[in-house]
């Protein structure tokens, strides 16, 4: 799951960074990269603590949908990547019958996004019980 993020910079300060699709997630750094290191962490902590919770994590929007945000427009963006399957609870190994043709599209889709297929398989399932 790739989150899009907000990265500021003003003379006197480090680089901030806002998380828009994670109200109340941000995180800061000396450099552009130490920003965006720190921005993975926090997304984590704070996905974690919404699981722990039992909260809904909301699917990431695109970034111009974010660009349109008055308080958002001199914001540099990236993409931060966050794998959901390393996040949380214990992982559970589970075995799941499902045809080849639709564990190749899995796989290839899971990889074009860089994530893995227990990633993908478990981003998508919450991202279904979000909408549903």
């Amino acid at each position: 799951m790739k989150f899009p993020v907000a990265v500021f910079k003003d003379p006197k300060s480090d680089f901030g960074v806002i998380v828009p699709d994670l109200p109340g997630c941000f995180s800061a750094g000396d450099s552009f990269e130490n920003a965006i290191e720190n921005a993975k962490e926090a997304i984590e902590c704070h996905i974690e603590g919404m699981l722990k919770d039992e909260e809904t994590i909301p699917s990431p929007k695109k970034i111009d949908v974010h660009q349109k945000s008055p308080k958002l427009k001199n914001a540099v963006w990236a993409m931060v990547e966050i794998d959901l399957s390393d996040l949380s609870d214990k992982a559970k190994r589970v075995n799941i019958t499902i045809s080849e043709r639709i564990l190749v599209a899995i796989d290839k889709f899971a990889k074009k996004q860089g994530e893995t297929r227990s990633g993908f398989l478990a981003r998508a399932a919450l991202e279904f019980i979000a909408n549903h």
